[in-house]
């Protein structure tokens, strides 16, 4: 390519961006709700009542609502500098912060993607942060100032950078995650599942230190929330409501009056079997980014609640169907499936259809539409594939970084080879090529 052609591309793909970047504008001026940060509001109140009014975090209710910190006590002391600073520093943090760890994330994920197919790097990370302001997890999270994306970096650390590089330290994300909020606990047992013995007791010993810690110096708090606050779901929400998109969800919308447990627990146990064959296999093959989808996606399932903003977590899979369909040979059934599959979830998960079913979710039609978002997780607990890296002669093997690779791929971008279902270790199926790197 000549300077000129360079030149010419660069600002076609300037143009694009900003293009782009007007239309995501536009979409979200009448798309967006404005939540006001009230998430943020509710921890912010809730720490300036604790700290400067000398009353108890778990007693704090948002005024005219039923909303209180819920979180363990760590996470009160990971926010708790928050109290010293005023209301506006504190929605530059919330959002500085999950803007800046989103942006990593997805440069993790992305970038061996971009080098394998010969992409302008910069580009496709600037197209992938626009359809990532447009996703309305992503967009939810930040109108509320939620933690998703802190928590979701914390373990992407561990999975997609640490463990794959043999760290002594992988699992402690995972742990440090865990103490914040319970929910990310399902990481470890990803661990525990795929045989990763060190991390897995890194991590369990990691939430466990956070937890004594905040312990030693909040006694009265921790008392409280082990005790009473973590067990008093009413102040969580109502199960039935649209925006819980887990199975609980989907089985309270049946019958919001008396949602049955009993087939609430048949599901899990049938979601949790389903995930762990899946992880068994994703990481004999040294697959740990699939195992890090499946796992979001498995949580955003099995949790009694699973706010929209919650589904942030499964952007990994989501990114990783475009990766496996530009693996697949070009013109092929395969590549045509994987992305349609992510321009469809991907289009729902940006298009609020849930709450078209908010005052009404009865009939077929409500139980189609109001739990469009579980359908979508589980379609990528069940189909999204499973991969192994080929490496080429020399360099290390899957699931190994190579001295200056990337931990999801080592440097030089090899070619990926599913592993089919079914099939026997060992006997790998080729589906695609190693493309020109630009």
């Amino acid at each position: 390519m000549t300077v000129a052609q360079g030149a010419r591309r660069t600002a076609v793909q300037v143009v694009g961006v900003v293009a782009l970047a007007v239309a995501v504008a536009a979409f979200l001026s009448v798309a967006a709700v404005r939540h006001g940060f009230f998430d943020l509001k509710v921890y912010y109140g809730a720490l300036d009542f604790w700290v400067h009014d000398h009353g108890e975090i778990y007693d704090y209710l948002k005024p005219g609502t039923q909303y209180g910190f819920t979180y363990p006590p760590f996470a009160a002391l990971v926010m708790l500098p928050m109290a010293y600073l005023p209301w506006p520093a504190a929605i530059t943090v919330s959002v500085a912060a999950s803007v800046v760890v989103s942006t990593v994330l997805i440069w993790w994920l992305l970038d061996p993607v971009s080098r394998r197919a010969g992409w302008t790097r910069w580009f496709a990370l600037a197209v992938a942060l626009c359809l990532a302001a447009a996703y309305e997890p992503m967009r939810e999270t930040v109108n509320f100032g939620q933690v998703n994306m802190l928590l979701l970096f914390l373990v992407a650390v561990d999975l997609l950078r640490l463990l794959p590089a043999g760290n002594r330290w992988a699992g402690v994300g995972i742990g440090l995650a865990t103490a914040i909020k319970l929910t990310p606990g399902v990481f470890i047992v990803y661990l525990l599942v795929t045989r990763r013995w060190r991390a897995a007791f890194t991590s369990m010993a990691a939430a466990t230190a956070a937890t004594l810690a905040a312990a030693a110096l909040f006694p009265d708090a921790s008392r409280e929330f082990w005790t009473s606050a973590l067990w008093n779901t009413g102040r969580v929400g109502e199960l039935a409501f649209v925006s819980n998109q887990s199975l609980r969800g989907v089985v309270a919308r049946l019958n919001p009056e008396h949602p049955s447990t009993l087939a609430w627990l048949a599901l899990v146990l049938a979601t949790l079997a389903v995930w762990a064959w899946r992880c068994r296999a994703a990481s004999a093959v040294g697959d740990q980014a699939t195992g890090l989808a499946l796992t979001g996606a498995l949580m955003c399932l099995v949790s009694p609640v699973t706010w929209v903003h919650h589904l942030v977590w499964l952007i990994p899979g989501l990114i990783l169907l475009v990766d496996n369909a530009v693996a697949a040979p070009a013109r092929s059934l395969r590549r045509r499936a994987l992305a349609g599959f992510a321009v469809i979830a991907y289009g729902l998960l940006c298009s609020r259809i849930v709450w078209a079913w908010e005052k009404d979710f009865s009939g077929v039609d409500g139980f189609l539409g109001s739990n469009t978002y579980v359908w979508i997780s589980l379609a990528l607990l069940v189909l999204l594939p499973i991969r192994r890296t080929a490496a080429p002669a020399g360099l290390p093997g899957p699931g190994r970084a190579g001295p200056t690779g990337s931990a999801v791929e080592p440097a030089d971008v090899p070619e990926l080879v599913e592993v089919e279902r079914g099939t026997p270790a060992g006997e790998r199926h080729r589906v695609g090529r190693p493309l020109s790197v630009g």
